[in-house]
């Protein structure tokens, strides 16, 4: 989980350095696509029990995608991310509890407890003697609860799929079309000119992102969803100095 964040930091630190958003998140989804495609010959097909929670995993991570798009447009995303990631393992703590019956011993709710509050405590340091950006912190608010459900769903789905590789290989090739799709739509005939100048970069974000993703599908297969997605959020700590923005992401 640990390396895990530090790939998911980075494809984020890229997607935020990228300065036309769509162009971005375009190239790091087609190339999910392109990599969970070429992946999936290789790899076991994911059982029948899992389909219904890879495709709702799919449409929510759209969502996450339009929201972190939006975030990343709002002036005051930097100090408003973190309260994203802070509040998403307290969620996926009550949803793992409701829905896969995990409930954490003390240590375990003091560690997620402690991390959340590490996390809002990034945020709240930022906002010091500034006024607070209601509109990024709504936002992230929002993107937080996302990062909740689709952390809770492939956590689920993951596990009765009966591979963690096919399930990351089908999740990507699934979720990352619409993105892509839509900057076809957006841009009609210049989408090539437009996706050029960042194809590089935009590709080595495609392939962290699914790596970063991989590893942690892996890893709740084999722990609770919530101290897994408590960890995960370290990722915030692993931010770029310039501009005192921190690292994003799913």
């Amino acid at each position: 989980m640990l390396l895990a964040a530090v790939t998911h930091a980075s494809w984020n630190a890229i997607a935020h350095k990228i300065t036309d958003k769509l162009a971005g998140f375009a190239l790091i989804s087609g190339g999910g696509v392109l990599i969970g495609l070429a992946l999936a010959p290789f790899v076991a097909f994911p059982a029948a029990a899992a389909w219904p929670y890879l495709l709702a995993s799919a449409a929510v991570h759209i969502a996450y995608y339009a929201l972190l798009m939006k975030s990343f447009r709002l002036g005051d995303f930097g100090q408003a991310y973190p309260i994203a990631r802070g509040t998403a393992p307290l969620v996926v703590t009550l949803l793992a509890a409701l829905f896969a019956h995990e409930v954490p011993d003390g240590w375990g709710a003091a560690g997620i407890a402690l991390s959340c509050a590490g996390l809002t405590g990034v945020a709240l340091w930022g906002l010091r003697g500034r006024r607070p950006d209601w509109a990024a912190i709504g936002a992230a608010l929002a993107t937080g609860l996302t990062i909740a459900v689709y952390t809770v769903v492939d956590g689920l789905g993951v596990r009765a799929s009966g591979s963690s590789l096919g399930y990351i290989a089908w999740l990507m090739a699934v979720q990352g079309v619409v993105v892509p799709a839509y900057a076809v739509w957006h841009w009609r005939g210049e989408t090539v000119a437009q996706l050029r100048p960042f194809a590089g970069v935009g590709l080595l974000g495609a392939a962290l992102s699914v790596t970063a993703y991989a590893l942690v599908l892996w890893a709740q297969t084999r722990a609770e969803l919530a101290p897994i997605a408590a960890l995960r959020e370290s990722s915030v700590k692993l931010r770029p100095c310039s501009n005192n923005l921190p690292a994003a992401g799913g």
